[in-house]
């Protein structure tokens, strides 16, 4: 009788809960390489059983193996346009493991109106081994830099196992329809694990009555650099193949979404010359034929441009690169001997002429007769200022309808007319704001850039989230037509389980993960890109000079008055202080119409 009751008990059980019973099917993620303290176990022997959680700062990262050293919080407050993406950040804990764990948000209703619960989403964060935190980057990273296990990924997982003694934090984005009527909307995300133990965390969204457009349309110049052979490696597929491209759609959905403008080409095979854990597949095929001619196959080429074009990505093609890392090499098929070959075409000398020359009319005749000759650049990453101008001069000589694009820690821009599209070092170089105005009259853009010689503000796995934001907020207040990284995903081999490579920063190389995930650092590089948006929209429909945005210009001054690569400063509260005053602005100009 007693097993009878037993049964059915578990079948009532079974039948009322709406949640997975089995175990999660994913990865079991790194250990922790750091050793967990006495003080550390002592707070999860402290630690009362079940699993807890509260509302935490979208602007910080938190250690998986300690218990939240916060004041718990069961309400939050959040705020954006109609259009936009906002993000925060709550955190689960458990000391014995806790199976089946579900975050679900209920709609969002005000007075009037009501949100569907779809527009939020909630994906659990997931950890890898990264470096700590160090401002040498040009170092031996195993030596100087000691591991650390670091929340980056945001999962597509809806249902999760959290171990004992464990945190984990659940990063929660809400995209505010355009249509939505402005106001104040309440709801609240219920926690759960095998449908018991519910946990209900209020909040309250503002929706202001301004509209940020969509990434489409939006102005910010956003310049990934992608990589396709790193995507066919990771999932095992042909390079070019119809199913790397396949993939490729899905990977580069979220680069879509924070509104891309540039593709990323190659004229030979891997212009980095293994500075990745992949080389870059040539794209296009140079071949020396018997009589000395030479011709080249376009055909891949043209099937990645016309792929990322109908992704929407079709602002620019920069193209790299006539000036190569390591040796300027080049790879042709020598017909006459039936054999690939390898040449150095250093600038300077007759052979970068003649391997460049007739390529450079070629190339541009083609992409004449595609109707791209006015998107496309030749593109160069940091190369000595001597030999751009040699490359410069052969553009001019040979395709002078080509544009020209710089990756410049040399401020070298100024000695060139042709230059569509400069990117200046962050931490070097400053454009003046004279030479960025001259330039947008022409119809040219103006960017920054960061890598791993930038310790702070930065992207990688060891920056606070809030880092990537403050880049916006520095790029528009140095009136900067957008920014440029490498890369959005240059993998190394697992990046999952280890987010290093080589002597980069861990995370330099890749900003999301494979299989179209995101991450922390990626959704608020996407806040920074719409605080450059949400400006520049406010100065255009009511006036840079109208007297509601004179505290927003406040906070750009200070932004630009400011050692911005000065860690020690309290950048974080900065960030959230000058989003309350945009918002601020923008909702008494809204009360204005």
């Amino acid at each position: 009788m007693k097993q009878f009751i037993t049964t059915v008990v578990a079948m009532l059980l079974l039948a009322g809960c709406d949640c997975c019973y089995k175990p999660v099917n994913t990865y079991t993620e790194p250990a922790d390489p750091t050793t967990i303290s006495e003080e550390v176990s002592q707070a999860w022997d402290n630690t009362d059983k079940g699993l807890h959680a509260t509302w935490a700062s979208a602007d910080l990262q938190y250690p998986r193996s300690q218990v939240p050293a916060l004041n718990t919080s069961t309400t939050l407050s959040l705020c954006g346009w109609r259009g936009e993406k906002v993000s925060a950040q709550l955190l689960l804990w458990t000391a014995d493991g806790v199976n089946g764990v579900e975050c679900k948000v209920k709609d969002l209703c005000s007075n009037s109106a009501t949100l569907p619960a779809d527009i939020a989403q909630a994906r659990f964060v997931r950890y890898t081994i990264g470096d700590k935190s160090h401002p040498n980057c040009r170092c031996a990273r195993s030596i100087l830099h000691e591991p650390a296990l670091e929340a980056d990924m945001l999962d597509s997982l809806k249902c999760f196992d959290i171990a004992a003694r464990t945190t984990r934090p659940v990063w929660v984005t809400i995209d505010i329809p355009e249509e939505a009527v402005a106001g104040i909307y309440h709801s609240e995300i219920v926690i759960s694990h095998n449908g018991f133990g519910k946990i209900a965390l209020p909040f309250e969204l503002k929706v202001i009555d301004q509209v940020i457009a969509a990434p489409s349309e939006w102005e910010y110049h956003l310049d990934l650099w992608q990589h396709p052979s790193a995507v066919a490696r990771i999932h095992n597929l042909k390079c070019w193949s119809d199913e790397h491209f396949e993939q490729m759609r899905k990977e580069f959905a979220p680069l879509v979404a924070a509104g891309q403008k540039v593709v990323t080409a190659t004229l030979n095979r891997d212009p980095w010359r293994y500075q990745c854990f992949d080389d870059y597949e040539a794209m296009i095929a140079w071949t020396l034929n018997k009589d000395g001619s030479w011709s080249y196959d376009y055909t891949i080429f043209d099937r990645w441009v016309e792929f990322m074009f109908s992704l929407g990505i079709d602002r620019s093609i920069n193209c790299y690169s006539m000036l190569p890392w390591g040796d300027c090499e080049l790879d042709y098929f020598d017909a006459e001997h039936e054999r690939n070959r390898v040449v150095k075409a250093i600038p300077g000398t007759p052979e970068f002429e003649k391997m460049w020359a007739p390529f450079l009319a070629d190339f541009a005749k083609h992409l004449a007769e595609k109707g791209w000759l006015d998107k496309t650049n030749m593109a160069i990453d940091e190369r000595a200022p001597e030999d751009m101008k040699a490359a410069a001069k052969l553009i001019a000589k040979h395709a002078p309808q080509l544009g020209f694009a710089i990756a410049d820690n040399h401020n070298s821009y100024k000695h060139f007319t042709n230059m569509r599209d400069v990117c200046v070092s962050q931490k070097n170089a400053l454009v003046e704001h004279s030479d960025i105005l001259e330039r947008r009259a022409k119809g040219f853009y103006t960017t920054f850039y960061i890598c791993c010689s930038t310790h702070f503000p930065n992207a990688f796995t060891y920056s606070q989230p809030f880092e990537s934001e403050l880049l916006g907020w520095y790029g528009i207040a140095h009136d900067y037509d957008g920014m440029l990284r490498w890369a959005y995903n240059s993998w190394p081999s697992a990046p999952h389980m280890d987010a290093r490579f080589r002597r980069w920063a861990s995370g330099d190389t890749f900003f999301v993960y494979p299989n179209g995930r995101t991450t922390m650092r990626f959704e608020r590089l996407i806040d920074g890109i719409e605080v450059a948006e949400k400006i520049r929209s406010l100065r255009r429909t009511y006036g840079a000079n109208n007297e509601a945005l004179l505290p927003v210009e406040q906070i750009l001054e200070q932004i630009r008055n400011a050692n911005v690569n000065d860690p020690s400063q309290p950048w974080a509260e900065f960030v959230a202080k000058a989003n309350r005053t945009l918002n601020e602005a923008a909702e008494k100009l809204a009360a204005e119409k």
